[in-house]
């Protein structure tokens, strides 16, 4: 006879499905019998018990030491793990179905290596009971308590409830670090009255440090001819496989433009612009770290941060669509919101170059939308613009084909179009001013937005949600149906998403038409 106070061992049959669900029933004899009522409920008996009137057998538990065999009589069916058995040895885990159509359980075999998982409210439980109990120092109590705690939650836990814990743990880690940084920054806003200053000094190192350069234009032509070629490939394969898309681009092309902006900070008492500070020669003073000085009182030229971004003319009425983001640039710029400072941003200079048009229209915004990354913008004179584009009547479905139209790194990727005759004239003229530049362009006949083809993978009240590549720069451009209809704007890119974009639905344009002063 085998010795089982050796190893003491039992086995519980955990009911997944059938009346018994929810149920566990504990095994303890050399050898069950489990029967099959007719209501469905599975009743187990040992050798010495007689089973339920009416019932069918469905197994046969057979116990050797710490294994557990299960077998089939000829009359039933039995699945263990999905596979149908005739006869086999469990293990821990293993799931059992009997019959055609259940019930289900699942065997735990209980010995001195696998034991019962407590809940988290019994470890707290015996913890507390302990704390009550003993009678040690306090001291000495709490400090084995909560040893004995850590240990026991650390082993006894499952698996998921860890990695749960762990989870909670990082977030509210995250959580705390966000704390502290906002913290800071408003510590530092309520120190510092001149905090738009360094803000927008800091904006102006780093847009002089994008500037381009006569030494950086050779990489730059080298670096982005290669991509413009894979993009140029990439148009080339798209319309000679769609008509369609073709006309679709040829159609849409006048009505996109290139939006040029540069904003600065205005003294709300006095209007005073904040501008560079210069030395007796007229050259401007920088910080040590590399920023510029700035001052109200300053003497130099008008400090301004510059941007640039996409646009599409609407068919009706005939407004451009962009994002707010690019009207607005200012709104998600740390730091250079107003607090209790005295400063303002002020757009100096928005202005939009069309395809095909010499002269760049000058903008002023019309509407902003406080909900959603849309704004719509209107010529500051009775300039006549292209065609526009017509809005979708219906928002797309997913597996829809889509082309996103714009201005992907801006002046870069319209260098990279130019050729290099016009980048050796840039070169020999030394004026790599942003403004300059894209008047050069325009004048040479070089604004022309690129196109990318992408599939729409998801579309929802708030986003649409694409493949089409493009970058920054590109943001406020259409995206476009297969017919030529702007569905969405191109607002947003997730490249931690296999290079996924997001577009604010059409719907939200009418919606901003319609509002009396945004919504």
């Amino acid at each position: 006879m085998t010795d089982l106070t050796a190893s003491p061992v039992v086995a519980a049959l955990e009911h997944l499905t059938g009346r018994c669900r929810g149920e566990v029933t504990w095994i303890t004899g050399a050898r069950i019998g489990l029967w099959l009522t007719g209501d469905g409920r599975l009743v187990p008996t040992g050798e010495e018990n007689t089973p339920p009137t009416g019932a069918m057998p469905a197994a046969q538990l057979a116990r050797s030491g710490a294994e557990f065999d299960i077998e089939a009589p000829d009359e039933a069916r039995l699945w263990v793990n999905g596979v149908a058995v005739q006869q086999v040895r469990l293990r821990t885990g293993d799931v059992i179905e009997f019959g055609e159509t259940g019930p289900i359980v699942r065997i735990r075999v209980y010995d001195k290596q696998h034991r019962p998982n407590l809940s988290l409210g019994e470890i707290m439980g015996d913890t507390f009971s302990y704390l009550r109990a003993s009678r040690r120092p306090l001291a000495a109590r709490a400090a084995h308590a909560s040893g004995d705690l850590t240990r026991r939650l650390l082993r006894e836990t499952t698996v998921l409830f860890r990695g749960a814990v762990l989870m909670i743990l990082a977030l509210l880690s995250v959580a705390v670090v966000l704390q502290y940084r906002t913290d800071k920054r408003l510590r530092a806003e309520i120190e510092s009255g001149g905090l738009q200053v360094e803000a927008i000094s800091a904006e102006m190192a780093q847009a002089r440090r994008d500037v381009i350069r006569q030494g950086d234009l050779n990489a730059l032509r080298a670096d982005l001819q290669n991509r413009l070629g894979r993009t140029t490939a990439r148009l080339e394969t798209l319309e000679a496989r769609s008509e369609a898309a073709r006309r679709v681009i040829g159609a849409a092309r006048p009505a996109v433009a290139f939006l040029q902006g540069g904003y600065g900070l205005r003294d709300i008492s006095s209007g005073r612009m904040l501008r560079h500070v210069v030395n007796a020669d007229g050259v401007a003073l920088l910080q040590p770290s590399g920023q510029p000085v700035l001052s109200l009182t300053g003497e130099g030229r008008v400090a301004e941060v510059q941007v640039s971004g996409t646009g599409f003319v609407l068919r009706d009425p005939p407004l451009l669509v962009t994002n707010r983001h690019v009207a607005r640039p200012w709104d998600d710029a740390p730091g250079l919101r107003l607090g209790g400072a005295a400063l303002e941003p002020v757009m100096i200079r928005f202005i939009a170059y069309f395809p095909g048009r010499v002269d760049p229209v000058a903008l002023r915004l019309l509407l902003v939308s406080e909900t959603r990354d849309l704004a719509l913008l209107e010529p500051e004179s009775d300039e006549t613009l292209p065609p526009g584009l017509p809005l979708a009547p219906e928002p797309p479905a997913p597996g829809d084909g889509v082309i996103v139209m714009g201005y992907p790194t801006g002046l870069m990727s319209l260098l990279a179009q130019s050729g290099a005759d016009f980048v050796a004239e840039l070169q020999a003229s030394g004026d790599t001013d942003f403004w300059r530049v894209a008047a050069k362009l325009a004048e040479a006949g070089l604004i022309s937005p690129l196109a990318s083809r992408g599939i729409v993978g998801q579309a929802t009240d708030a986003a649409v949600v694409y493949d089409a590549e493009t970058t920054h720069g590109g943001s406020g451009g259409p995206v476009l149906t297969l017919e030529g209809a702007v569905t969405a704007v191109n607002t947003a890119i997730m490249p931690e998403f296999g290079g996924s974009n997001l577009g604010v639905p059409a719907r939200h344009i009418r919606d901003l038409i319609a509002a009396p002063s945004g919504d």
